[in-house]
């Protein structure tokens, strides 16, 4: 496997449901990992970086919560 290919963000978990997509994402270039969230049917996404001291399961299954938490806007911004 090419360097470059290994250094690609990975996928590591993903789950949907009434039209809201969450994904888990892992950086092997430098640790980081986020997540993003798409709510297909408000036309809303965000991403939300795991800050160090937080559990990456807990923000991966609260992203909301999280969003909140660290002031990440949730909702469609008007074009």
């Amino acid at each position: 496997m090419s360097e470059n290919l290994s250094r690609r963000p990975r996928e590591l978990d993903s789950r949907a449901n009434a039209g809201i997509q969450v994904e888990l994402w892992w950086s092997p270039a430098d640790g980081r990992t986020w997540v993003t969230v798409r709510d297909i049917r408000a036309g809303a996404r965000f991403v939300l970086p795991v800050h160090t001291g937080e559990r990456t399961p807990d923000v991966f299954d609260h992203p909301y919560a999280y969003a909140a938490r660290h002031g990440i806007p949730t909702t469609a911004r008007a074009a």
